[in-house]
């Protein structure tokens, strides 16, 4: 492909597996309150030492571990309690390890790239495909020191890697380290010690199928009546049987509430997690359940009625619509968000975004929508880009990971699909062939718009460009038609445009205007001849 490094199949996306939704638990009682924070603070305690436990045992855990960690947590609590706190515990490891592994593979890749430019002479002018040498004798001396500080932590990450040793810090560790910077967070000592403490209590309850209303230790009734299994150290605390605790407040769910409802009335397993907004000063009760998976529509279903092809930029969405044969349909939209400020605002501003793109596409009538399947993991390093830290900042900053599988779960609430494709030369050949055509008086087209089309038409297979070299005039049945998405069966392919004219003389043109017909020339040289012209033959020898 001439130095063009091969594009990965676009494919459907998958749907949603699992639903979460929340409300607040209003209004709560000093004594609900203190109950809800010795209830926390008392199996976050355990939750703690058992992270603990578990990150000592390393590589070496095994059935029989978990086992005994899990009878030493029963009997200061439950054994329902017990299971989701091992539970929780597992998944925070895992993910720590996962993270890990990703932490090597980007020093690595550092690595690789600060060697190769420093073994290159001063001034070496790069490739597309690798940076060239530095530009001074102060870079080059400064980056040797770099790579040495890169090669010691990878020997230690890949040494904890070995052993089996994770780093994890139970309430985060962002919110660790502003513990020593509590004036720039704008916090004081007391503000921040509810928020650690908040962070890292344990009111949670895994779901449990065939129980009633799907879970035993924080029951839900369909009334919205909240009551949680106390543990065994503060069973005197119960204001119910069998030592559980009533709240005063009800809960009733706004979003997928008869959802909820259905599945606690068929005592289906539902998970439940309690936690404070310190912030506002709220409790709220969050509900959680898988879901059968979606099974993805193929490919060609998925293209059958056009698509919207979305390019994913810094502070807007630009959305184009397509026909099946990937033909540019009216004009450019824009979906704008900013993603400044606190992570609840860049959510909601995603959030809203992309529900007035969902809406657009179903008003339209597509049934899938066409997005790069982005991530700058590998490609957002100091070592890749050098001194360009705006760029650096700017897909920093993009949420892509967030942001498709948001996209999926919202898009699959209004039936449509998501189709992801390979965002490589998206925006270059987008410009080359699609920015400059449809660019009107009236219509402006930006890069991200004509990026948009070749999103589109990359998922509905198509190539991005807008037509393909025409055969030979003489062999248009064996090499084949001249654009690429008529297929051979669609009829008067090869036909030209019918022109405006097409009516009968005098009479109107379609549009309904009266049109001026083409009149004679008043020229001699104009006129068209009726002389016939005969040839001498004895002109043709000598």
């Amino acid at each position: 492909m001439g130095g063009l490094r091969e594009l990965a199949a676009s494919f459907v996306a998958p749907g949603p597996c699992g639903v979460a939704v929340r409300d607040r638990l209003k209004p709560l009682t000093p004594l609900d309150e203190r109950v809800l924070r010795a209830v926390g603070a008392h199996q976050g305690t355990l939750a703690s030492r058992d992270l603990k436990t578990r990150c000592a045992d390393g590589l070496e855990h095994g059935a029989q571990t978990w086992a005994a960690r899990k009878r030493d947590l029963t009997k200061e609590s439950s054994s329902r309690i017990a299971g989701a706190i091992t539970k929780a515990t597992h998944d925070q490891w895992a993910l720590a390890r996962r993270c890990q592994a990703a932490h090597i593979q980007k020093l690595e890749a550092g690595i690789r790239t600060l060697r190769h430019r420093l073994s290159l002479p001063l001034g070496a002018p790069g490739t597309k495909r690798a940076a060239g040498g530095y530009r001074s004798k102060n870079e080059w001396f400064r980056k040797s020191r770099r790579l040495a500080a890169l090669e010691a932590r990878h020997t230690a990450a890949v040494a904890d890697w070995q052993a089996g040793r994770v780093r994890v810090v139970r309430g985060g560790k962002r919110l660790l380290n502003t513990r020593q910077h509590l004036a720039e967070a704008g916090l004081t000592e007391d503000e921040w010690r509810e928020r650690w403490e908040a962070e890292r209590w344990f009111l949670a309850a895994d779901g449990e199928s065939g129980k009633r209303f799907g879970n035993e230790t924080i029951r839900v009734t369909p009334d919205g009546e909240v009551s949680i299994r106390l543990p065994a150290p503060l069973a005197h605390l119960a204001n119910a049987r069998h030592g559980r605790y009533t709240l005063t407040a009800h809960i009733a769910f706004a979003h997928r509430g008869a959802e909820w409802a259905d599945r606690i009335e068929a005592n289906r397993a539902v998970a439940y997690r309690i936690h404070l907004d310190t912030e506002r000063g709220r409790w709220y009760l969050t509900a959680t359940w898988q879901r059968p998976v979606v099974q993805t529509i193929p490919l060609e279903t998925a293209r059958a009625r056009g698509m919207v092809g979305v390019d994913t930029n810094a502070d807007h969405f630009a959305a184009y619509l397509l026909d099946r044969h990937g033909n540019p349909k009216g004009g450019p939209h824009r979906f704008g968000y900013d993603l400044s400020g606190t992570a609840g605002h860049r959510d909601a501003q995603i959030r809203h975004a992309l529900t007035r793109l969902i809406n657009w596409a179903v008003r339209v009538g597509v049934a899938a929508i066409g997005i790069e399947d982005l991530d700058f993991t590998a490609e957002k390093t100091r070592e890749k880009h050098g001194r360009r830290k705006r760029f650096r900042q700017l897909i920093s900053g993009m949420p892509t990971g967030k942001l498709k599988a948001r996209l999926v779960s919202m898009a699959a609430e209004q039936g449509l699909s998501v189709v992801a494709v390979d965002p490589a030369y998206t925006s270059l050949w987008g410009a080359q062939h699609w920015q400059k055509p449809l660019t009107t008086p009236r219509r402006k087209m930006s890069r991200h718009d004509a990026a948009g089309i070749a999103i589109g038409r990359r998922a509905l297979g198509h190539p991005v460009r807008r037509r393909t070299a025409p055969p030979p005039h003489d062999r248009s049945d064996r090499a084949g038609h001249r654009t690429a998405q008529a297929a051979p069966g669609n009829r008067r392919r090869e036909g030209t445009r019918p022109p405006t004219t097409d009516r009968p003389p005098g009479g109107p043109s379609p549009s309904g205007k009266r049109k001026r017909e083409p009149s004679a020339s008043n020229t001699v040289r104009d006129a068209p001849s009726t002389q016939q012209w005969v040839q001498d033959s004895l002109m043709c020898t000598g």
